[in-house]
């Protein structure tokens, strides 16, 4: 083949230099829009939603009474109760990054002053809030006078914050998992997460339900510091109670049966119905503790759960440590036993009609119940405790049994959450009396449609 004459390519060599350098401005230019897919309702088959009224209906969801009234005729009303506060714009906001302010379109009718928010469940408790959550503060302004667009998005924003309690399952849970799930659902995935205090460790340990909750990538604003334009925005996470949602009060009337079944889902779990494990040999998940609430007498416990028919699993926190996969271990078991910690919240991911078995100690038989005994039947699960003896706890080795610590718990509780757990929390830990917890565990095989064997 004849080959082109060189004075041919280099007088073509600007032409295409030209192509490619606007080839990359284009490029540029687009990498900072997010695509826009359109709004869809996947739920019951619903057709797409493709318009802003739709968008404007799921803001108002959020809302109750006059709140829902003031952000039709405004674009922003703010909830606000014991627990949450959560801000929501129905209207163009831009959120700038480096100093979490949030820009409004200014209305006459709207609230007279600006509002700073704790974007984070449970603002009450300031030990935790004061230090550890960064605040947000959402401006009125005329939006010509605010900072220019840098990041367009065709989908709102939820603002929320990672600080906190994170690092504790159970507070994990209770304040960030479940209010996401709350809040955010009913949008079918179409919205933006933007997470201040980004905790990577956090993000990572959950990263299926967040990738279940939105299409799109989490913004760590600290890593992306610029000016994000959304054409709504919730500010802050609504909370209903430990491991609870209240049907009446969320968009969609979910309920923690429907918390759940997105969790099997979120991590693909097979068993909905404990009826689906009923093999010959019914397993039984034993939550292992190793510094406070220990089972001193374990390896006995588990010999003793042998012989009642259980295929027994220990499980040790470097095994739940691994989400994803103790997820699958504790979905595919009938009973999980625990004493009061953190640990027990991994019944959210126990199949219907499983029962949950708690150990409480001296002292903590309120804490107990609320945390673990009231939200089990909201969650499909059957609940028994197991209220130790005084000479099941360690305790009475180190006080003597007729001390107030042993005789007299409410009297040291009565002192403030911190006495209380200085003893009853974290010196306790469990010698249980094997012949007394069995009968526990046969109750537990008859919530199950099982008997004990003989003898």
């Amino acid at each position: 083949m004849e080959k082109a004459p060189r004075s041919l390519v280099l007088g073509a060599t600007p032409f295409f230099c030209l192509l490619l350098l606007s080839l990359l401005y284009t490029v540029e230019i687009r990498s900072r829009q997010v695509p826009s897919n359109q709004w869809k309702k996947t739920h019951s088959g619903v057709s797409r939603i493709e318009d802003q009224h739709h968008m404007h209906s799921l803001m108002k969801r959020l809302l109750k009474g006059g709140n829902q009234t003031q952000l039709e005729e405004t674009g922003l009303a703010c909830h606000y109760d014991y627990h949450t506060e959560v801000c929501v714009s129905n209207r163009p906001v831009r959120i700038d990054t480096l100093t979490m302010k949030v820009y409004v379109p200014y209305d006459q009718g709207m609230p007279e002053a600006d509002s700073i928010i704790i974007p984070y469940a449970k603002r009450e408790d300031k030990w935790i809030t004061g230090t550890a959550v960064s605040s947000v503060q959402i401006l009125r302004e005329n939006i010509s006078t605010a900072p220019a667009c840098e990041y367009t998005h065709n989908v709102p924003a939820v603002v929320f914050s990672s600080g906190g309690s994170t690092g504790n399952i159970f507070h994990e849970f209770t304040e960030l998992i479940v209010p996401l799930f709350l809040t955010s659902r009913h949008f079918q995935s179409r919205l933006h997460f933007m997470v201040t205090d980004f905790r990577l460790q956090f993000m990572s340990k959950y990263k299926k339900i967040f990738s279940h909750l939105s299409s799109y990538e989490v913004i760590n604003p600290a890593a992306n510091v610029s000016v994000h334009c959304f054409p709504g925005a919730v500010v802050g996470l609504h909370y209903h109670d430990h491991l609870a949602i209240k049907t009446t009060e969320i968009p969609e009337g979910y309920s923690m049966l429907d918390f759940k079944q997105f969790l099997r889902d979120s991590y693909n779990l097979r068993i909905r119905e404990s009826s689906q494990t009923q093999t010959e040999k019914p397993t039984l998940i034993l939550v292992s503790r190793k510094k406070s609430r220990a089972f001193l007498n374990e390896d006995e416990m588990v010999t003793m759960m042998k012989a009642l028919g259980f295929r027994v699993v220990i499980g040790q926190p470097d095994m739940m440590a691994n989400m994803d996969k103790f997820a699958e271990i504790v979905n595919s078991c009938s009973i999980l036993v625990g004493a009061h910690g953190a640990g027990l919240t991994n019944a959210v991911f126990l199949p219907e009609g499983a029962v949950l078995v708690q150990v409480v100690g001296l002292g903590i038989d309120w804490i107990s119940n609320t945390y673990f005994g009231v939200p089990a039947p909201g969650m499909g699960l059957n609940y028994i405790d197991y209220k130790i003896e005084p000479e099941e706890s360690s305790l009475i080795s180190l006080y003597g049994k007729d001390h107030p610590v042993i005789v007299d718990p409410e009297s040291i509780t009565s002192q403030g959450y911190e006495v209380g757990r200085a003893v009853y929390l974290l010196k306790q830990n469990f010698n249980i009396d094997v012949v007394r917890f069995r009968e526990t565990l046969v109750k537990a095989l008859g919530l199950l449609g099982r008997s004990a064997p003989l003898g």
